[in-house]
């Protein structure tokens, strides 16, 4: 059981690391636009303290964690330019030596995008009970 644990503690470090690699390669000016805006949205998302689809919701809820954030860097990961990418990921391992940094921003849009959901739910259903 230990060894299984550690296995699975050295892949959430390793997504970290790859994670904040992304972070740091969009902001290069080596990479492609296109490339800069998935991999900005990709890295927003998995720093967010906050899921689009709550944990809670059963199934669902781990999604978004366990296929969707992986398939995004997969996905961004291809985007950026090898050299580009082995310097970021250089980077990213000194860096959270020193601690996982937090995207504040990320979390207040996705706060947003509950709210304005929330809101236009009950907009629905007050037209409905007018009806």
């Amino acid at each position: 059981m230990k060894k299984f644990l550690g296995k699975w503690k050295q892949r959430a470090q390793e997504f970290k690391t790859q994670v904040y690699a992304l972070y740091l390669a969009y902001r290069d000016p080596r990479v492609p636009w296109y490339a800069k805006i998935f991999t900005a949205l990709v890295v927003a998302y998995a720093f967010s303290p906050i899921d689009l689809i709550p944990d809670f919701i059963p199934i669902l809820g781990y999604v978004d964690d366990l296929v969707l954030v992986p398939l995004g860097i997969v996905l961004a990961i291809r985007m950026i330019p090898i050299d580009v990418l082995a310097e970021a990921q250089a980077k990213a391992r000194d860096v959270l030596v020193k601690g996982k940094p937090v995207n504040r921003v990320a979390a207040v849009a996705i706060v947003m995008i509950w709210v304005l959901t929330a809101g236009l739910l009950i907009r629905i259903l007050v037209g409905f009970a007018r009806q």
